[in-house]
């Protein structure tokens, strides 16, 4: 694929000729036109532009948006995340993603205001792409909920995610509640981790005494069952609200089947999962010496058996998100206990900001159990709507930000994590061979990948203010209603 200048004097800055786009209305062969960075024509005609991209035989679809991933995460429990700004989002780039939505986290004690701020100026210089925010509620205080929450809202931070475990992070049932409500009155996006705390602390200390220390009883310490108590107890709240909710990261064959049932009982419940579940197992995780740390992430990936379980709620729309929830930790600092560092100081998280999209388009595109346009919407359109960034982001239409990239189908590569630009010294996923693999990518019109090579530069991503996604709505909450 080449791009090439045309006359100086074209009307167009960029244009996209010959290829299958994927349009709302489904894909087609057609051609697409840029100006000022964002989609100025969309038509069979042709189009005179400064510079062209020949995409004949390729699918031209719109850029990815990860919108669950970590990246210079402050310090948390005496750790930093490997990649900040700079290298995670080339990493998601090269990857087929134009945004991304990682987390500014306050923990107990801290001010949201100042976490923003300085996550501000992490992103600033450094971004590849375009950018959101999500707030982490550690510590909703007063002061937290009544001052800071407003004005960050204010400036495009339109959603929310709590933890029901974790120390400095983990908030009670009636904390819960109250920022359900404020989601409810302000037209959030809520998002919850949901696993039961006391499970895993309980767990982890019977293990410990019986000094079952190995990497496999990471995943008896966070069983299904408690992320499916958790999952029913967020779900029960915000049916008691009356607030949309999404639970991140659904590892378990029984989470989906709560899901299921809220959602059949009319509930706006979404489901949102992630590579590791669907292509890594607790099978991986249980090895002989530390290289299953490679895989340890909370929850964990469940035994094989629960992998059709979830691709069955991607198909039926249970799942309506797939994000990388890209946490990257060396194998160094996960084995820098010694060979028989115990499974609970283990780092947990995994890396795959870049391989997220390549790994669910070959798996699903090998077998068509998945349609080009059921890949779009979990990875692009649906985070775009949830997150109030639709139609800016996440469709190919007039108007929206020339946001694009360009598949080659049939490309066949072998993930190699050297050949991977995260800054990260692994991926859980070497030796993968897949098939497709975005080999241009367009952001705002900027060609910033070329023939699998990127060639943008750090800070030309923006910050990207949310809409509400939702209605706010200030009428009584019908379960106070008698």
């Amino acid at each position: 694929m080449t791009v090439h200048a045309d006359d100086a004097a074209a009307e167009l800055d960029l244009a996209v000729v010959g290829g299958t786009v994927l349009l709302p209305a489904g894909a087609t062969v057609t051609n697409v036109g840029v100006t000022a960075g964002v989609i100025a024509e969309i038509g069979t005609q042709p189009m005179r532009a400064r510079r062209s991209i020949d995409a004949r035989g390729k699918l031209v679809l719109p850029g990815g948006i990860d919108s669950h991933c970590h990246l210079d995460q402050q310090p948390w429990e005496g750790r930093s995340t490997v990649d900040d700004f700079r290298s995670g989002s080339l990493a998601a780039l090269c990857g087929g993603n134009t945004t991304i939505i990682p987390f500014a986290m306050q923990l107990r004690g801290q001010s949201l205001a100042t976490i923003v701020r300085d996550y501000h100026e992490r992103a600033r210089p450094k971004a590849h792409i375009d950018y959101a925010f999500h707030l982490v509620i550690g510590d909703p205080t007063p002061h937290v909920l009544t001052r800071e929450l407003p004005e960050l809202i204010a400036q495009g931070c339109t959603s929310i995610k709590l933890f029901l475990t974790y120390e400095g992070l983990k908030l009670d049932d009636y904390e819960v509640l109250k920022i359900l409500e404020i989601a409810r009155r302000e037209g959030l996006m809520m998002m919850v981790h949901a696993e039961n705390d006391a499970c895993i602390r309980w767990l982890t200390e019977r293990l410990l005494e019986q000094r079952k220390t190995q990497l496999k009883y990471h995943v008896v310490a966070h069983p299904a069952i408690g992320e499916r108590e958790a999952t029913y107890r967020a779900i029960s709240l915000a049916e008691l609200v009356d607030t949309p909710l999404l639970i991140v990261h659904v590892s378990s064959a029984t989470v989906v089947e709560e899901i299921r049932r809220a959602r059949a009982r009319g509930l706006a419940i979404y489901g949102e999962t992630c590579p590791h579940y669907l292509f890594l197992s607790a099978e991986d995780i249980d090895t002989c010496d530390l290289s299953g740390s490679k895989y340890v992430c909370s929850p964990p990936p469940r035994e094989r058996a629960n992998q059709p379980a979830m691709w069955e709620g991607i198909l039926d729309g249970t799942l309506s998100v797939y994000s990388s929830d890209h946490s990257p930790w060396n194998y160094t600092d996960k084995i820098a206990g010694g060979p028989h560092t115990p499974f609970h100081q283990v780092p947990i998280g995994i890396a795959g900001i870049e391989t997220r999209l390549p790994l669910l388009f070959s798996a699903s595109r090998a077998d068509g159990r998945l349609s080009l346009e059921r890949f779009v919407e979990i990875t692009t359109t649906t985070p775009a709507k949830l997150y109030g960034l639709y139609p800016r982001k996440g469709v190919i239409a007039l108007g929206s930000d020339a946001d694009l990239a360009i598949w080659d189908p049939e490309m066949e590569v072998t993930i190699r994590n050297a050949a991977l630009h995260h800054a990260v010294d692994h991926t859980p996923y070497e030796g993968y061979e897949v098939r497709g693999w975005p080999e241009t990518v367009v952001s705002r019109g900027e060609v910033v990948v070329e023939e699998c090579h990127p060639c943008s530069t750090p800070g030309r991503g923006r910050f990207l203010p949310c809409e509400r996604p939702f209605a706010p709505r200030s009428a009584p909450i019908p379960n106070l209603e008698y």
